[in-house]
């Protein structure tokens, strides 16, 4: 019973993150988003390890490590396959492999449940992919390296419960520290990479607006010249970061890191993300220590219906009747779990 409570839990508190991660790459880019929230919970992790402690050990540190690595793929492969989509059927993918995985992984470990578990279990995977889907207008059918991506992410994502589950319950803290100190090296590693990129590129098309205007300017005319160059290097400056923008193209999206009015508030919700992501972290990891890693590994699943119930109640989005048809299903295998 407990272990049901705490999936749950955990499954509505990852629902929440991702619906503020939402609203964070709303008002900044996601890529931005994902790094200060991986930094938040790193901070977050640190401020709670001495009140909550854990073992060094060197098997722990090192799939601590690992399962950061496997989260930073992941979270890579999911953007990129819902970016791709259609996200109606991309994200429930997604979700059910997510939970197969690590459920295949639980059973063949030895792990048992007993029938009613069993049929609770098909019930949950079916809600899982009610939950999770996205209604879209005129969705079109996916294509080969999109459904790839998803199964990629999902496959990655439980590999990251398969990991954590490995860990020691001595190791506390331990696991979860290693995990963010891994993802804010590599969210690190790739905005710095992009940052460098998208100078890089502001130098050549400065030279390139520099060029054609000195190209239009009469040669009797140097200062119209200079006032040219000068105003085609500054707006191509302007936007250095973004890479997607050529001279000239006004209406290019948004890029990494663009400065709108509504980065601050971006930023607030992608810090909020990353604590309330790490308190996620912490009931799943409570929850593999107390439970199985089958049942844990699917009610975590069902972390869509925290975000549409959030989505739900603060933007008054509407909930589509197969997610209703989904949240049934979902509490209903979970009654079926506790009572197995």
């Amino acid at each position: 019973m407990l272990t049901v409570v705490v999936g749950l839990a955990g499954a509505l508190v990852y629902g929440a993150a991702d619906f503020l991660g939402g609203l964070a790459a709303r008002r900044v880019s996601a890529l931005l988003a994902t790094a200060v929230a991986a930094g938040s919970g790193l901070i977050a992790l640190l401020v709670a390890y001495p009140f909550v402690g854990g073992a060094w050990g060197r098997d722990d540190v090192l799939l601590g490590a690992l399962s950061g690595l496997t989260g930073a793929l992941a979270l890579t492969l999911l953007y990129a396959c819902l970016a791709i989509g259609p996200m109606s059927i991309l994200s429930p993918l997604t979700a059910v492999v997510s939970a197969i995985v690590p459920m295949a992984w639980g059973l063949a470990a030895g792990e048992t449940l007993s029938p009613i578990g069993t049929w609770a279990l098909g019930v949950a995977l079916v809600a899982v992919v009610l939950v999770g889907f996205v209604p879209e207008q005129g969705a079109v059918r996916p294509s080969v390296r999109g459904i790839a991506m998803a199964i990629g992410a999902g496959a990655s994502i439980g590999a990251f419960l398969i990991i954590i589950d490995g860990t020691s319950d001595e190791s506390g803290l331990v696991p979860l520290v290693m995990n963010r100190t891994v993802s804010v090296l590599v969210m690190a590693t790739v905005l710095t990479t992009l940052v460098l990129v998208a100078r890089g590129r502001s130098r050549r098309w400065s030279r390139r607006a520099a060029d054609a205007a000195s190209a239009r300017a009469p040669e009797d005319e140097p200062i119209a010249s200079e006032a040219l160059h000068a105003t085609g290097a500054a707006g191509v400056a302007v936007h250095a970061d973004r890479p997607d923008r050529e001279p000239g193209d006004h209406d290019a999206p948004r890029g990494f890191v663009l400065r709108t009015p509504g980065m601050a508030a971006g930023i607030r919700f992608a810090i909020a993300c990353g604590v309330v992501d790490v308190a996620a972290n912490v009931l799943l990891l409570i929850g593999l220590r107390i439970g199985d890693l089958t049942v844990v590994s699917v009610l975590t699943a069902m972390y869509p219906a925290g975000t549409i119930l959030l989505a739900a109640l603060v933007l008054r989005e509407r909930i589509a009747p197969v997610q209703w048809v989904g949240l049934v299903l979902a509490l209903t295998a979970a009654g079926m779990l506790a009572a197995a």
